[in-house]
């Protein structure tokens, strides 16, 4: 009987530290590129990552509040030309020759802000 015990806590103990390593608990991420634990990792040396791409838009990964990864959003989009309209809700505004560009941000957790620029911000 004892022997059982031991050997299900044991196997109850690694499942446990498998599902906390695989950063389950965290929402799902609107793009498959990239797992969630990499994400996280990679986020520990930079303050932005590039998530991946889809068809229609890039997505970005910062941990930083909503405040702060705004204006470094904003920063990166200014240096392709775009010039800053304003802020409405969690969209920023740019235009350039003619053409809006809209950029937004949502909290993914407590801790990290997600983001998501059109892809045509970089032609």
């Amino acid at each position: 009987m004892k022997k059982w015990l031991i050997i299900t806590g044991a196997i109850g103990i690694i499942l446990l530290i498998i599902a906390i390593n695989s950063k389950f608990y965290y929402p799902a991420l609107p793009i498959d590129t990239m797992s969630k634990k990499e994400v996280i990792d990679s986020l520990q040396f930079k303050d932005m990552i590039k998530i991946g791409t889809d068809l229609e838009n890039e997505w970005y990964m910062t941990k930083m509040d909503q405040r702060m990864a705004k204006n470094k959003i904003k920063d990166m989009i200014q240096e392709e030309e775009w010039k800053f309209r304003n802020y409405d809700g969690n969209g920023l505004f740019f235009e350039k020759k003619n053409q809006t560009l809209i950029a937004s941000t949502q909290m993914w957790t407590g801790n990290y802000v997600l983001v998501n620029v059109p892809v045509a911000w970089k032609k």
